[in-house]
């Protein structure tokens, strides 16, 4: 939910993805193909930092086989779990990135920043065949202002906690 990214992506997170020190997450192949980097957040990064990866470089190994990432539907599992037990509300792995979309867009982040954070595929034909740039500053500013934006919200829900 910090990242906007798909949630097979982020539990597929290996180390040879995570560079810590510029705090992106880069894939050489995604669900369309393409190669796709992003930045993370502060708050992603310090979580990610936090997990140590398994001996095979997994951050979200498999219970059943450490040498393989922990799938998609055990996470969507485990999700049906937690709803069934009235922890979440009714949600799916999509409304996730639906609601990362939305929000990033109530941050400041542009649409255009978003998709490209979500790796959409833009279909213009400058974008499709001119267009090379990997518009890296422009997610990184993006990304700030998400960070900003979940970083307040949390805030909010300590301070009321805290009440």
């Amino acid at each position: 939910m910090l990242t906007g990214q798909r949630v097979e992506e982020i539990a597929r997170l290996h180390v040879d993805q995570w560079d810590a020190k510029e705090k992106i997450i880069d894939w050489s192949k995604t669900k369309n193909g393409k190669p796709h980097a992003i930045p993370v957040p502060l708050l992603a990064a310090e979580i990610i930092g936090s997990i140590i990866p398994n001996r095979y470089g997994w951050f979200f190994p498999s219970a059943t086989d450490p040498s393989r990432p922990v799938s998609a539907q055990t996470l969507y599992s485990f999700m049906w779990r937690q709803r069934e037990r009235g922890v979440i509300p009714v949600v799916t792995n999509r409304d996730l990135r639906r609601t990362w979309k939305t929000l990033a867009g109530k941050a400041g982040v542009s649409k255009e920043i978003r998709d490209r954070l979500q790796n959409h595929t833009l279909q213009d034909v400058s974008s499709k065949s001119y267009d090379r740039w990997n518009y890296m500053p422009e997610k990184r500013a993006g990304m700030e202002k998400w960070g900003k934006f979940i970083a307040a919200i949390l805030r909010k829900k300590t301070s009321e906690i805290a009440a």
